[in-house]
């Protein structure tokens, strides 16, 4: 008697799950055109500040695959930002003079952007392969304190403390009638930072995102793994400029100038803060400290308007008590919620969902058996 071997059946129709990389493309799909059907409904000065959150979610994006996933410090990346508007600046310029029209105005300015800051972004990443913590976090900071005096140096060049007037390319003559300006900024930004998302969303869950990770916990490890750490510290470091150069690129865009005040110290740092309060190592939190940037100093600055206060204690607030807030919620937010906005809205979820769970319908009660109560005993 032989054993029955089950044979294997096509079922016609079948629908298998989409692996993680589809699944990412189609929620990202999803998620710009969402974020580009709200803007028809936001008014002229919403959709820029769109635009802006969306430039440096770019820069936080790419902060958040080296600090988050990498474990390498960097203070610097608003000089990446920095290098990626000039690249943009200069670039636009050049085919603005050269008489050039159309799509390659945006595409091969942005391009440029993207490709100086990954150029300053792998030198930074050679010369600080062998270096760590505090020791790689001065290297960074050293290049985003030369930023003015690299301007001033070459003033004719990069406009010096002025900054760089830049010729852009306006939106197409046939969306005119329907998109306003800064609508079309807003569509320009958004498709930007969703590419990033993209992109460092699907590495991160890849074989290099393992290794990032790996080389991250344990060099030795790593390195008796087989993992060539210095290269992996040199790509991660190159592909997070290249996010921050897109972001610098795309603010340049939008604010038609590359100024050296923008790219400070203090929004260097405002940078790193907004990454650990949106959620250190996840692109969600990336999210909220970009929006975190926008939406804090605005309210802020609302705040000291309607604080009885001289005009010059005004003026001294409006600078300083965006610093003030984001140092208290930094404080609050590592004491409460250590992972961040990102990891307390994901703790919250959780918490729902089990409760839910546990709640859940309530069992049925068992059948009785027929002729089972005629049965039973009787008490009098």
């Amino acid at each position: 008697m032989s054993a029955h071997v089950p044979v294997p059946v096509h079922v016609h129709g079948s629908w298998r799950r989409p692996g993680p990389a589809t699944r990412r493309l189609g929620l990202t799909v999803a998620g710009l055109a969402l974020a580009i059907g709200a803007t028809f409904v936001l008014e002229p000065y919403r959709a820029y500040q769109v635009a802006i959150v969306a430039a440096y979610l770019c820069a936080t994006a790419g902060l958040t695959l080296l600090v988050g996933r990498g474990g390498q410090l960097s203070l610097g990346h608003a000089a990446l930002m920095a290098a990626g508007a000039y690249g943009f600046g200069l670039s636009s310029n050049a085919l603005s003079a050269a008489g050039a029209s159309g799509a390659v105005r945006l595409v091969v300015p942005l391009a440029a952007g993207v490709l100086a800051a990954a150029a300053l972004g792998a030198l930074l990443g050679a010369a600080g392969a062998r270096l760590r913590g505090p020791y790689l976090a001065g290297l960074t900071l050293a290049v985003v304190v030369a930023v003015p005096a690299i301007t001033s140096t070459f003033s004719r060049t990069l406009g010096g403390d002025r900054g760089l007037w830049i010729e852009i390319e306006r939106r197409p003559d046939a969306l005119r009638p329907w998109v306003g300006a800064e609508q079309w900024q807003a569509w320009v930004a958004i498709t930007a930072a969703a590419l990033v998302l993209l992109v460092l969303g699907n590495l991160a869950s890849g074989s290099a995102g393992r290794q990032i990770a790996a080389v991250r916990d344990d060099e030795a490890a790593a390195r008796l793994a087989g993992i060539d750490v210095t290269r992996v510290k040199v790509v991660s470091f190159t592909l997070s400029a290249a996010a921050a150069g897109l972001g610098g690129a795309v603010l340049a865009y939008v604010t038609q100038i590359a100024n050296p005040g923008a790219y400070s110290l203090v929004f260097s740092l405002f940078l790193v803060v907004a990454v650990v309060i949106g959620g250190l190592g996840s692109l969600a939190g990336a999210f909220w400290g970009a929006l975190l940037l926008v939406a804090l100093p605005e309210a802020t600055t609302s705040i000291a308007e309607t604080l009885p206060v001289s005009p010059a204690l005004a003026q001294r607030l409006e600078g300083n008590l965006a610093l003030l807030v984001f140092g208290l919620l930094l404080i609050v937010l590592m004491i409460v919620a250590p992972r961040g906005i990102h990891g307390a809205l994901a703790r919250a979820r959780g918490a729902l969902r089990r409760r839910w769970s546990a709640r859940g319908p309530a069992p049925a009660p068992a059948p009785v058996p027929e002729g089972a109560a005629a049965r039973a005993p009787t008490t009098g």
